[in-house]
């Protein structure tokens, strides 16, 4: 009977000391911590910055309606490819394995953006005449895209700038070896194309070791009205 007071103290303190355990772990190994990355992930969830949305062929905004959305890179010196987006299609590029060293053309359906053929044509050790087949029979309405990649003009000759020129280029006429040039114009056309780049090869200027930037170029080109 003398033992069961020291008995039962004993018991209290164990059981305090164990409850003091479970307290601590919950309240200051789990609870609080979870309870603090609650707030701060909510505090970061409100002052993150929103990320900015991309449309078709990655635009920073939309195209109106009845317009078609496009992005053309060119070649960046002789290592990465070209690229050539049409409403959220890659019509051109080095995964799709159509793009080569000159000029990477494709011609789209100015009415309905469908993509009526796709090529490259060598301007350094290719066969000129190629390309000139591939641009005179053009239907009224088509529209040309254009991206170069390494060396878009050591073959062009006066035919070739004419036909180009009459597409809507205004720098065709003074492309030279190794410049970089995306275009993007159209058969019929009655102005020069607002949608042109072109820098020059200059060893004074030049990015890249023998061969000027890459160009990126990107817009909304309006659909040609069916005919009635």
């Amino acid at each position: 009977m003398r033992l069961a007071g020291p008995l039962r103290i004993v018991a209290l303190v164990i059981t305090m000391a164990v409850t003091w355990i479970i307290v601590s772990i919950l309240l200051g190994g789990l609870g609080f911590p979870r309870i603090q990355q609650l707030f701060t992930s909510q505090e970061n969830s409100v002052t993150a910055e929103p990320r900015a949305r991309k449309y078709k062929c990655g635009l920073p905004q939309p195209c109106p309606e009845e317009h078609l959305a496009f992005r053309v890179v060119s070649g960046a010196a002789n290592v990465i490819g070209p690229k050539i987006c049409l409403e959220d299609r890659m019509l051109m590029s080095s995964v799709k394995d159509n793009v080569g060293r000159g000029l990477n053309i494709a011609l789209v359906n100015g009415v309905n953006g469908d993509l009526i053929e796709a090529r490259a044509f060598d301007m350094w050790a290719g066969d000129v005449n190629d390309l000139l087949k591939f641009i005179r029979p053009l239907h009224e309405g088509t529209l040309v895209f254009v991206a170069s990649y390494d060396d878009p003009a050591t073959k062009m000759n006066e035919e070739t700038r004419k036909l180009f020129s009459d597409l809507g280029s205004k720098n065709v006429k003074d492309l030279a070896f190794r410049d970089s040039w995306v275009f993007v114009g159209a058969k019929g056309v009655q102005n020069k194309s607002p949608f042109e780049q072109h820098v020059k090869n200059s060893k004074h200027t030049n990015k890249y070791e023998g061969w000027p930037e890459a160009l990126e170029m990107e817009g909304c080109i309006p659909r040609r009205p069916a005919a009635s």
